[in-house]
């Protein structure tokens, strides 16, 4: 329960960063985010089980700390770059080669063990479409830090970023419905698994798959 409660306010905290920042500065305190999520770094780096990891959390510390005193705003504002360009390594790591199979078939196999390989192919494609979104987000991110107003900045990667990510997912469901009537014979006799069902799984085994990529 602990560990629940402390993922969603991290979460929570990481979901409202933007607005906090475009708060601070308008009030003039632009370094309360970064000190927020500074400790939610230097926490993980306490709670690290290898040196690298521990390194890793640091260096994000020490960034934040330092942006806290020089180029307040600019630093404020790197956080979602981060994060855009952790998920678009994610992403991207599982097409490398010797790296696969593919991070939404490995999602997919739970629901279809055996999966054919024009599903696999269908994976591998949607996985190349979300690395580049991430892609595209974190060049968005660096314009709008270094050239656009903060609420600029705070309403793309506050809520756009969130909306374009939920249109993709919508879209691909319909197509998908489009797609596997092509294949069918070629499938499992298992209904494909909906927005609801794919979120829910996503949640549940999230934490496994993400650890599995990383280790390989």
């Amino acid at each position: 329960m602990r560990i629940v409660l402390r993922s969603l306010i991290t979460s929570l905290l990481f979901l409202l960063y933007p607005y906090l920042v475009y708060r601070g500065i308008q009030e003039g305190v632009v370094w309360f985010a970064p000190i927020i999520i500074a400790n939610l770094y230097l926490f993980q780096a306490i709670k690290s089980k290898t040196a690298q990891e521990r390194f890793n959390n640091l260096d994000i510390v020490f960034l934040l700390l330092l942006g806290c005193i020089f180029y307040q705003d600019l630093v404020a504002k790197l956080i979602p770059i981060f994060i855009q360009l952790s998920l678009m390594s994610f992403f991207g790591k599982t097409l490398r080669k010797g790296k696969g199979p593919s991070l939404v078939e490995r999602f997919a196999s739970l629901d279809f063990p055996e999966i054919p390989p024009v599903v696999s192919r269908y994976c591998r494609h949607l996985t190349m479409m979300w690395t580049g979104f991430f892609a595209f987000n974190v060049a968005a991110c660096i314009v709008l830090a270094l050239f656009a107003p903060v609420s600029w900045w705070a309403l793309y990667t506050g809520v756009m970023i969130f909306v374009l990510s939920g249109v993709l997912m919508i879209g691909e469901y319909i197509w998908r419905h489009f797609f596997f009537r092509t294949i069918k014979i070629e499938l499992p006799d298992r209904p494909i698994p909906g927005v609801k069902d794919s979120i829910k799984g996503m949640i549940i085994n999230g934490r496994t798959i993400w650890q599995d990529v990383r280790a390989s």
